[in-house]
């Protein structure tokens, strides 16, 4: 079969949401969350005005403080739902009648409840130029509400996710998973032209590949035959909520120029919601499979985690632990997961899951990485 989803990303995006490497894309992101704030409010509080004759490009919205921020389309698009009106409707009004529609919505004509809003400053990249926060060369004076969710809205910063791939991967274009070739053949450079690094200011794709390491397949060719096939991954995620944070793994034989994967197959997927546990079961589940994914296991991240769930622990886990881990760090680990699931652990999942809860507590990235790699190995032996 065919995956379209990197074509998609690579036809609709603009330039300045491409990116020529995961480092150049984790430091763009860095710099954004550093200029981000989340807060809870109350729906009474806020308040809309416009600036201009036209809704979408012409409205601010305030809270408690006063403080104006423009609100981005996507945002626009969420208080028109918190308010009960049609986005698209509002759009087509002048500014003032569609400030006072929302404004009589949230305030009014729904009962009073907690909003979780994203607000953004301008970040300054190329040479000191002030941008718009969700990328663009166009100067912003106004700060940005980029996303207005629900109070429990659990937010996985996508500056976490390019972190972790950053520390699995590298830069995304040398090593072994990197922006995958045309034809089998690797890119010479990578451009905005034909990259998979994508970020807008709703989303983010990243699509790599092990293109030279490629597994046999028996039977997978048209004929039967043995066919060599390349192992690749996308990953996703919105830190406003246009969609769910997501990693898929496949098998394939090529990428054309359009992006297309062609000849896909054992495509696997997990999604994870953003309720108030996302970031922990980021976290906890999906970085050691990232782990065990880039140390070339032929499983899927998916088989991994459900083989690691299903293994039991058949020796003394005390014993198991302080093989691995040492006896202090194992009674550490023990106490975690005890804490953290009320019971003690059984299986590989458990030992893994309590390994990184420690991880999570360590102040020093070497040290801290170092556990997070040994609690991901737990993932191979349950292949």
């Amino acid at each position: 079969m065919e995956l379209m989803q990197a074509n998609a990303q690579w036809s609709t995006r603009p330039a300045d949401q491409r990116f020529t490497s995961l480092t150049e894309m984790l430091n763009y992101k860095n710099a954004l969350r550093h200029n981000s704030r989340a807060k809870v409010v109350s729906s009474r509080v806020l308040t809309v005005a416009p600036t201009a004759e036209t809704a979408d490009a012409g409205l601010v919205i305030s809270g408690a403080n006063g403080a104006a921020y423009a609100p981005t389309n996507w945002a626009f698009g969420q208080l028109s739902q918190l308010a009960g009106a049609p986005a698209g409707y509002l759009r087509t009004l002048p500014a003032a009648i569609a400030a006072d529609a929302i404004n009589y919505g949230l305030k009014f004509n729904r009962q009073a409840e907690e909003v979780g809003v994203l607000l953004q400053r301008p970040v300054t990249i190329d040479g000191g130029t002030e941008v718009s926060p969700f990328g663009g060369n166009e100067p912003v004076a106004t700060p940005q509400l980029v996303a207005a969710t629900g109070p429990k809205y659990g937010r996985i910063w996508d500056s976490d996710i390019l972190t972790a791939l950053t520390e699995r991967f590298g830069d995304g274009v040398t090593g072994d998973f990197r922006v995958p070739g045309i034809f089998g053949q690797q890119l010479d450079t990578v451009t905005k032209e034909n990259t998979t690094l994508f970020a807008g200011d709703r989303d983010m794709f990243v699509f790599l590949a092990d293109e030279q390491h490629r597994i046999e397949i028996p039977g997978a060719g048209r004929n039967g035959e043995t066919e060599q096939l390349a192992r690749g991954f996308f990953v996703w995620n919105s830190e406003v909520g246009s969609k769910t944070f997501g990693v898929a793994t496949f098998l394939f034989r090529y990428v054309c120029c359009n992006r297309i994967v062609w000849g896909a197959a054992e495509y696997k997927e997990i999604k994870i919601r953003h309720s108030s546990l996302a970031p922990e079961r980021f976290m906890q589940e999906i970085q050691p499979a990232l782990r065990t994914y880039a140390n070339s296991s032929t499983l899927s991240i998916t088989s991994a985690v459900e083989s690691a769930r299903a293994a039991k622990i058949d020796t003394d886990v005390t014993e198991f632990l302080a093989q691995r881990f040492g006896k202090a760090r194992a009674q550490a680990i023990d106490a975690a997961h005890r804490l953290e699931e009320g019971r003690p652990i059984e299986t590989l999942w458990d030992a893994m899951n309590g390994a990184t809860a420690v991880a999570r507590g360590i102040a020093w990235q070497d040290e801290r990485v170092e556990l997070e790699r040994k609690a991901g190995e737990l993932l191979s032996l349950a292949a």
